[in-house]
């Protein structure tokens, strides 16, 4: 699988102030990703794209306020809002063994240990401690799969794959569904 050149980071939430600022949520609460970077990519909803330098930046509560080049009014601050944002990976550090950017792991077909497949990894969700994998397969139930060893013991990107270990909860679940297991009625 070969990586995408942009990585996406989270979306503009709205404009800040009159003088052209905005609200960068990234999609990992905890990203420090903008302090890192000099430019980034928005996609607007109507589709367009673009290059932005990052003039000045400060962290806010759960976003980051930031002045790009060129866009010095309200009016156009508010035309980038609802923007996906996007970093280039040749900006950032590579990540450590073992590590993986988000962004990589959207796209991979996920499997069980049998090598069953479940879905795709469509989504991820950076709401806790951990982030949450979001795998979506045709005819299949959503599966919300924590990203830690415990459920995720295989990372294959050269392959395209997951290996999960679905929780106990969901393998009961997958036995009452397929009639296994039930208690006879006494």
């Amino acid at each position: 699988m070969t990586p995408r050149p942009l990585l996406e980071l989270g979306y503009v939430a709205r404009a800040h102030g009159i003088r052209g600022e905005v609200a960068i949520r990234a999609f990992d609460p905890g990203s420090e990703t903008l302090d890192s970077v000099e430019r980034v990519r928005v996609r607007t909803r109507a589709g367009q794209e673009r290059e932005l330098r990052i003039e000045s930046l400060r962290p806010a509560s759960k976003e980051d306020l930031v002045v790009f080049e060129g866009v010095r009014t309200r009016e156009a601050s508010e035309e980038l809002v609802g923007s996906t944002v996007f970093v280039y990976r040749e900006d950032l550090e590579p990540p450590e063994e073992g590590e993986y950017f988000q962004g990589d792991l959207v796209g991979l077909t996920a499997v069980d240990e049998k090598g069953q497949e479940l879905g795709k990894v469509e989504e991820v969700w950076a709401t806790g401690e951990v982030p949450n994998l979001v795998i979506r397969g045709s005819g299949k139930p959503e599966l919300i799969i924590p990203f830690a060893d415990e459920f995720v013991p295989t990372v294959d990107m050269p392959g395209g794959k997951i290996v999960i270990k679905p929780p106990e909860f969901f393998e009961d679940e997958g036995e009452r569904q397929e009639g296994d297991g039930e208690e006879e009625d006494r």
